[in-house]
């Protein structure tokens, strides 16, 4: 009788230690196969050979023609250790290699369009770094010395991973990549159909696909000799993840370029806070094509003006088209005066406090600092506003307004398939819409020469969020919806703030805005603290708040790291289970993550660097 091998195994996307199987066969580290599990047969990879155990164990089923790389592998374990999740969970986010490996893949680089003399000097300058930040303002070109750069990469041999947000992922840039570089291209994301995502993975298994383009998932793709990675609009929150593992694709990306010798562009007209601390920086200073722009700031909340009306009539007969922007719906309020725009802040934390209607009352979500519902702003003594105007309802009244144009909304709620995504964009740009009504979708990379106005609603809401990065984020969102009005022709943008300060200050001046973030959150919050969130829930209330204390104390214990707050999550409940939120904050990462691995006793998650405080 053949002898028996045994193995530790990981299953695939559990939450599950490993596993011991035996199989007849000699099985290589981190190859594919699929073995029985609670009355299923389930995926899983072979992590070390090991000796009998005293144990009996089940058979391994089958082989899989399969096998993870060692940099996914090393990827994979930093995943684990410093987002906190199982080998299992960290490996699943990965394609995995054809277990035979390719003889060699082709050379391959087209010529691309001849750069201008700032885009040349970018390039040069970005060549000359392992990972670097290229900030350029909107209708700059960065795409154009992405081109450059992925045809470098092609002619050494190498392959090119594209990251972009999901909704940047349009047939405009589709196009683009394929003009330059024809089959050695594939998109990738969330929304294709399952033959399609076979039959892509197969042409990057085989090495066919020299560059890939998608969302955060595209980095896990099994691509052969990796030499540059690009990540597209850097800032977007969409490159963290929220469920397990929380990962960040941007800072993952950083460091798989250290791992594979690769490298590393960020690039954004907006950057992180973070990015612009921590990178090289190469700046482009003006855009392509400078067209006039002409801002007008108007007071009021998230309502329309006349003046707005009366621009969307005039800019419409001239040929031009619109864009009207509104914040994404948050799941909770938070309040700010129309009149004057303060809006109600944690007297700790410089943040905005959230409101609980069910309680009447406004807390923190930093701190957990409460008080009663104020009926009056404390600046100004008007009436504090609570509500505001969703996409449908701007639709509905400019319709109204307008019968003989065509109005279209754009949103999670209507774009709900690539397909849609795709004919939306298409009618736009053959200029069979006239106003696009969305939310921060419309932020994202769309490059139209006809837009000579956009209409900026809810930067106040932004700005009153109970975020560290409310100005960073209510700023970024400025500049890029401005970004979108004015490619080709003179615009004109219309913001309606009770701050216009606050915009004005910064116009044309980014970097401005960058530094004076970074010295306001100096020792308190990313870059110069590392942040934390463990997340807890629970059928009994009681129960769950008295587990958060428990680990609370149980943090508190160690001295080494700061309990910023801990208890009710901005979003009580969900699903039937209450919520809540500890806040941990240090100087040390390693301390930080130490603490937290000290006191994890399974009744938790852990959200690292969290950007999303819900």
């Amino acid at each position: 009788m053949a002898s028996l091998h045994y193995y530790n195994l990981c299953l695939l996307g559990r939450r599950a230690p490993l596993f011991t199987y035996h199989s007849p066969a000699k099985l290589k580290p981190f190859e594919l196969v699929e073995v029985p599990h609670r009355g299923k047969t389930v995926q899983a990879a072979v992590v070390a050979r090991v000796e009998k155990p005293s144990f009996e164990t089940r058979e391994i089923v089958e082989r899989l023609p399969f096998r993870y790389a060692q940099y996914q592998v090393e990827t994979a374990r930093f995943i684990e250790t410093y987002y906190v999740c199982t080998p299992g969970e960290a490996l699943s986010l990965f394609e995995p290699f054809p277990a035979e490996e390719l003889s060699g893949v082709s050379r391959e680089g087209r010529p691309v369009t001849a750069l201008s003399k700032p885009q040349q000097e970018a390039y040069e300058s970005l060549k000359t770094h392992a990972s670097a930040l290229l900030f350029a303002p909107t209708g700059s070109g960065k795409t154009e010395i992405y081109m450059q750069l992925f045809a470098d990469t092609l002619a050494k041999g190498q392959s090119a991973v594209f990251l972009m947000p999901e909704i940047s992922l349009t047939p405009q840039m589709e196009k683009r990549l394929k003009v330059h570089f024809g089959d050695a291209v594939a998109i990738w994301h969330s929304k294709l159909t399952k033959k399609r995502r076979a039959e892509t993975l197969e042409r990057i298994r085989k090495g066919e696909v020299r560059i890939v383009a998608g969302p955060r998932s595209a980095l896990f793709l099994p691509m052969h000799e990796i030499g540059l990675i690009v990540v597209d609009e850097e800032h977007d929150d969409s490159y963290k993840a929220h469920n397990r593992p929380r990962y960040h694709a941007r800072d993952l990306a950083l460091y798989m370029g250290k791992l594979l010798d690769a490298n590393v562009l960020l690039g954004s007209a907006t950057p992180s806070v973070s990015s612009y601390a921590k990178q090289p920086v190469v700046k482009i200073e003006k855009p392509f094509v400078e067209t006039k722009k002409r801002y007008v700031f108007e007071r009021g909340g998230c309502r329309l003006t006349p003046t707005m009306m009366e621009a969307i009539e005039r800019h419409t007969k001239e040929g031009g088209q619109v864009m009207v922007f509104l914040p994404t719906r948050a799941n909770f309020k938070y309040l700010y005066c129309e009149n004057c725009g303060h809006h109600v802040e944690c007297p700790f934390c410089s943040v905005g406090m959230s409101l609980h209607r069910r309680r009447r009352v406004v807390q923190c979500h930093y701190c957990g600092y409460t008080e009663k519902i104020p009926s009056r702003c404390s600046e100004c003594g008007s009436d504090i506003s609570q509500e505001r105007m969703g996409t449908a309802e701007v639709v509905e009244l400019l319709r109204e307004r307008f019968p003989h144009l065509a109005i279209q909304q754009f949103d999670k709620d209507t774009i709900t398939t690539a397909n849609k995504l795709q004919k939306t964009l298409e009618r736009f740009a053959k200029k069979e819409i006239d106003v696009l009504v969305g939310t921060q979708m419309l932020a994202k990379g769309h490059d139209y020469a006809d837009i000579t106005l956009a209409i900026v609603l809810g930067l106040d809401y932004i700005l009153a969020l109970p975020d560290y990065r409310a100005r960073e984020r209510a700023q970024s969102l400025f500049v890029q919806i401005a970004g979108r009005a004015g490619r080709a022709r003179e615009a004109e943008v219309i913001v309606q703030t009770n701050e216009p300060e606050f915009f004005t200050e910064y116009l044309g001046n980014y970097e401005k805005f960058l530094k004076e973030e970074l010295d306001a959150r100096e020792g308190l919050y990313p870059p110069t603290r590392h942040l934390c969130r463990l997340l807890f829930s629970d059928r009994d209330e009681t129960r769950g708040m008295a587990r958060v204390q428990k680990v609370k104390e149980a943090v508190e214990s160690y001295g080494l790291v700061e309990v910023v707050g801990a208890g009710k999550a901005p979003i009580e409940k969900i699903a039937g289970k209450f919520r809540f939120n500890i806040l941990l904050r240090s100087a040390n990462r390693r301390e930080l993550l130490r603490v937290v691995k000290a006191v994890d006793d399974g009744t938790f998650e852990v959200d690292m660097d969290p950007v999303d405080f819900a």
